[in-house]
């Protein structure tokens, strides 16, 4: 499907759901300093056509302007006249939508994923057992354990998305960058902020662990 015969009212519905997501996560204080950047699929999924509304680069989110979001395609490219520029780390959704499909993609930067990022960095993922919220991810088992890919945060993003296929992994819905954020992702707003807030629980759990351990691993 061309992103001509997607509907406005689809279009619309989306901006307005992106909109008051990040109204809701720049409360939280997660995208300080205009960082962090959401994107929401529009129309239906193919690996070598879709689409999305991503946040445009640069911009103060808590606030709500016309100059929030703009529509891109599978690589990442304005796909309307305009003189926003979407995120910088645009390229890294764009993967993450072609490997899964998914309908949302929201990346955030805050203090407790940024340390558990850089505490687990050399080992390549965080590794997360036992924690009741686990369950978020419709992971069931008794005392579960999940492992978060960790990547690099190299300054040139095409060299980080070149890394997302090798990393990401079908049952955790999320990817850290190393002392830098998470990606977190679900079928629609309400399961990609679910994972994400849950990812959040977790990495606030073992920071607070690792404390009370004295941070021996």
């Amino acid at each position: 499907m061309g992103f001509e015969k997607i509907t406005l009212e689809h279009k619309r519905q989306v901006l307005e759901e992106l909109a008051d997501v990040k109204a809701l996560f720049a409360s939280r204080n997660w995208f300080p300093g205009t960082s962090g950047n959401l994107s929401m699929r529009v129309g239906e999924f193919d690996p070598e056509q879709f689409y999305f509304a991503v946040t445009a680069s640069g911009k103060d989110k808590s606030l709500r302007t016309p100059e929030d979001f703009l529509f891109v395609d599978k690589e990442g490219k304005a796909i309307e006249a305009t003189t926003m520029k979407p995120s910088a780390e645009t390229l890294i959704h764009c993967e993450i939508y072609r490997l899964t499909g998914c309908g949302a993609v929201f990346h955030v930067h805050t203090v407790f994923n940024n340390l558990i990022s850089e505490f687990f960095g050399d080992e390549g993922h965080v590794p997360i057992q036992g924690i009741e919220l686990i369950k978020a991810f419709n992971i069931w088992e008794e005392n579960a354990a999940i492992r978060v890919p960790v990547l690099p945060n190299f300054a040139h993003i095409p060299s980080i998305a070149e890394l997302v296929p090798g990393a990401l992994d079908a049952s955790v819905p999320g990817i850290l960058l190393r002392n830098h954020g998470i990606y977190a992702w679900g079928k629609d707003a309400f399961e990609a902020k679910r994972h994400l807030e849950a990812f959040e629980f977790l990495f606030e759990v073992m920071y607070r662990q690792l404390l009370l351990k004295g941070a021996q691993k």
